[in-house]
């Protein structure tokens, strides 16, 4: 199997340092962000029960948007929504080892126009 490349190392221990520190509960989930090349998805997941509250994706009808930071904010807006609809108002933000910018940035920007909180 092949070795994964420097970045993608770098991401995952970034990742598990966060994660060291970051758990979601019932009342607030971990709302975290995965980004492929071409698309992003959220979840909202209950670590104590191993259960996800709510996901949202690009690859949903209803998400458009022209660039990628768009595609991003409509996603966090759809995972606002979902989360009122599971009686989620607050969460926890895991970037998952991503920076804070570009599509991560603006799917926590729509989420909090949602209505979520965190």
């Amino acid at each position: 199997m092949a070795r994964p490349s420097k970045k993608v190392q770098n991401r995952m221990r970034i990742k598990r340092r966060v994660r060291a520190k970051i758990h979601g509960t019932g009342e607030r989930p971990r709302l975290s962000v995965f980004r492929s090349n071409n698309n992003i998805y959220a979840q909202l997941i209950n670590d104590l029960d191993g259960h996800t509250l709510a996901a949202a994706s690009s690859l949903e009808d209803g998400v458009s948007g022209g660039n990628p930071t768009e595609v991003g904010k409509a996603v966090g807006q759809r995972l606002a929504e979902k989360a009122k609809e599971a009686g989620v108002e607050t969460a926890v933000f895991d970037r998952n080892g991503y920076r804070y910018h570009g599509r991560v940035k603006a799917l926590a920007d729509g989420a909090r126009e949602g209505g979520l909180k965190f």
